[in-house]
């Protein structure tokens, strides 16, 4: 089954790489055919007729050499399906340099790989060691269960960075509890991937061993987002699961919504009105549902369905509060160390910004309580996946005591 499975994502990943280069090469013969008519255009201008043949001349030639390199491309993707058939081992999605980079094509793209390449994208699972494990086959003798959830481009794996053991790993050590780290399409809506991690809780509490009586989700950047929202989809629909969630951590979340994103909007929208321009952005327009919710961390569908994504006006339909009776914890970051520099109110973590990590906006906010934040001077979005002053809060945060039955 792993080989036909091996072979399966291969060639999916060679035809997705030839399709892409040669999508590339057609954007840019785009550019390039653009460009010269407004030059000959003005040539015409001065030198009048003469220059008709030059023009043809020259667009012929173009036009053969784009040609041929798009073929070319993608016919290198082709011939790369053939190393399908070679022997290895895993599958891509089942080793550590494979998933990420499934996962980095997941956050870019991942709504259109789930429709055009299923092959190379798959439903939210908890996974160890890379493998997919069913909840039904996660059970420990613990009450307490800590989900991690990570974020967009990422995979479970992303908790390892640097080498050393993930926060799943350490926690399980120290605490009495038992941990679980979930993958998934980033590329996805965020009400879509919490409506996954919704019903994906739902069967763990109904499969577990012995009585849960504490539920934490630890999300990282969109993760946090993931977990929110599926928290409030459980609540509304009366899911037994939410109502054993105690903690819920967010590390970098852009809960106001992410300024990168913010910004390519905006260019994208500028790009698409003149043609020397119109491909690059129409490629900025191909970027993934779940990259277009975080341009102000949208939760819920009513977001995005039956709506135009590409306007300049396009809002936050539904603001989602905080689920009663949970404490919500929050971490944010700074890539300038000095609290008074003020590069540090516009480069924030590198991705995302103090205000909207901690809920704090100034025509929105989001109710965390101040003492249950964290902020980390000369660190970057990355550093918080694994960061000894992170794994010290969150060895705290969770360790707080259950009430009586």
């Amino acid at each position: 089954m792993y080989e036909d499975q091996r072979r399966a994502e291969i060639r999916a990943l060679a035809r997705l790489a030839g399709d892409e280069l040669g999508g590339a090469v057609a954007g840019i013969a785009t550019v390039h055919r653009a460009i010269a008519d407004r030059v000959f255009t003005a040539v015409r201008w001065g030198v009048g007729p003469a220059a008709a043949p030059v023009q043809i001349a020259h667009d012929a030639i173009a036009d053969g050499v784009y040609t041929i390199v798009g073929t070319v491309a993608e016919t290198a993707g082709r011939v790369a399906e053939r190393t399908a058939d070679l022997p290895n081992s895993e599958p891509p999605s089942r080793t550590v340099f494979g998933a990420g980079v499934l996962g980095v094509l997941s956050g870019l793209i991942g709504d259109r790989l789930a429709e055009q390449n299923p092959v190379l994208t798959s439903p939210m699972s908890f996974r160890v060691d890379g493998q997919p494990v069913a909840p039904e086959e996660l059970g420990s003798p613990h009450d307490t269960l800590i989900v991690f959830v990570h974020g967009l481009v990422e995979t479970e794996h992303a908790w390892r960075r640097g080498g050393i053991p993930s926060y799943a790993e350490r926690l399980a050590e120290e605490l009495p509890c038992a941990t679980a780290e979930v993958r998934f399409n980033s590329g996805l809506h965020i009400s879509e991937n919490a409506r996954e991690l919704a019903d994906l809780l739902e069967r763990t509490q109904r499969a577990w061993p012995v009585p849960l009586r504490r539920i934490a989700l630890v999300g990282h950047s969109m993760g946090g987002l993931v977990a929110r929202a599926a928290c409030h989809l459980a609540a509304a629909a009366g899911a037994e699961w939410a109502t054993l969630v105690r903690q819920i951590v967010c590390l970098g979340s852009p809960h106001l919504g992410a300024p990168l994103e913010q910004f390519v909007h905006v260019v994208s929208a500028g790009l698409v009105k003149l043609p020397e321009t119109r491909p690059f952005g129409q490629l900025l327009r191909r970027r993934s549902a779940g990259i277009r919710d975080l341009r102000q961390g949208s939760l819920v569908d009513e977001d995005w369905t039956d709506l135009d994504i590409d306007a300049l006006t396009r809002r936050v339909q539904q603001e989602v509060p905080l689920l009663p009776g949970v404490e919500h914890y929050f971490v944010t970051a700074s890539i300038i160390r000095n609290p008074k520099n003020p590069l540090g109110r516009i480069v924030g973590d590198g991705l995302v910004l103090t205000p909207s990590g901690s809920g704090r906006g100034r025509a929105r906010r989001i109710a965390f309580e101040p003492e249950n934040g964290l902020h980390l001077p000369g660190a970057n979005h990355f550093t918080l996946l694994n960061e000894e002053a992170v794994h010290e809060a969150l060895r705290r945060w969770l360790a707080a005591p259950l009430p009586r039955p």
